[in-house]
């Protein structure tokens, strides 16, 4: 986790994300150079001034998730001086957001699997992904075992992160459909829009292909929604060019009436997501989900799997567990 704090007024806003420790270097070296001094009450005015500041860095990947985690603590900072929870402050159209249990990784064994699966339905999370393709020979099994764990009536999902060509990923679409699985996430490379489009098109009806989780920028998602290659995008609010991004992001996909799921990162993506209009449902990651447990206090839980922005607390109620963090901190 790569951590930014802004502070004006006597407030401190705080912003993240899941990237290596070069991010750190162009928060610190050139984006607090760009937004110091601005007006804190403006954060998409200094969005706007980062975009022009890091054209030579190379926005896509590492300098797009620093944009993001400062982008974050800036609408946190605004939010806090202004005295609002941010997911007024960004116009919340609902009071809750609907999450999935994110995790089943492939390093799990049967019982590992279906404990940590059936962990989250009995918290009252009524659907939940697992991952798919890193071994083939096992998929049905585990996928056998996970709906055995969860019960008919929880919705599965499961994520092959890119692992199969074109033509596995359609064979297994018809596998995982008759397995009772609503959601193949990634089944093709997120940069296949051929064979997205491929598996939206001659899968089976009720099984929704989703992806979109690298996207990076605007013209991405332009691209990946203009060749139909989903049927719910996905967006990260730490990768996506930050709060301000996911919002335009999300008017993309207002265009068009398509449902958008916000990936990982659930304390921040909780107060985005109650702004979005087509939102299907934000992933509440395992590891996301106790990273952000150590390193901040307020952390907002699911209650009957949804996630509920605490209207009473300004910003997203985030304080940063100093003395716990104090030994990781890079500078």
């Amino acid at each position: 986790m790569i951590l930014v704090r802004a502070s004006a007024g006597g407030r401190t806003g705080v912003g993240y994300t899941y990237c290596g420790a070069p991010a750190a270097a162009v928060v610190n070296e050139t984006l607090s150079q760009v937004v110091q001094g601005r007006d804190a009450l403006t954060p998409t005015a200094s969005w706007a001034a980062m975009q022009h500041a890091v054209r030579n860095l190379g926005r896509p990947g590492l300098v797009a998730q620093a944009v993001s985690a400062v982008d974050i603590a800036l609408w946190d900072l605004s939010a806090r001086l202004t005295d609002q929870p941010l997911s007024l402050a960004v116009g919340a159209v609902r009071e809750s957001v609907p999450v999935y249990g994110s995790g089943g990784f492939t390093s799990y064994d049967d019982q590992q699997l279906g404990d940590q699966l059936s962990g989250w339905v009995g918290e009252g999370i009524p659907r939940v992904k697992m991952k798919v393709g890193r071994d083939p020979d096992r998929d049905r099994h585990r996928v056998q075992v996970a709906r055995e764990a969860v019960g008919p009536g929880t919705e599965l999902f499961v994520d092959a992160n890119g692992a199969y060509s074109r033509k596995q990923a359609l064979g297994w679409a018809g596998v995982y459909a008759d397995l009772g699985v609503r959601w193949f996430e990634e089944p093709v490379s997120s940069e296949d829009l051929e064979g997205l489009r491929l598996l939206r098109d001659r899968g089976p009806g009720w099984l929704d292909v989703a992806a979109g989780e690298y996207g990076f920028d605007l013209p991405y998602f332009h691209r990946m929604l203009t060749a139909g290659a989903v049927d719910c995008l996905q967006a990260d609010v730490t990768r996506a060019l930050g709060v301000s991004g996911l919002l335009r992001v999300a008017a993309l996909c207002d265009a068009r009436s398509m449902d958008l799921s916000l990936h990982c990162a659930p304390q921040a993506g909780a107060h985005v997501a109650a702004a979005v209009w087509h939102l299907r449902h934000l992933e509440y990651f395992h590891d996301h989900v106790r990273i952000e447990a150590k390193v901040f206090d307020g952390v907002l839980v699911p209650t009957s799997g949804r996630l509920v922005p605490d209207r009473s607390r300004p910003g997203m109620g985030l304080t940063v567990r100093e003395a716990d963090i104090a030994d990781h901190l890079l500078g």
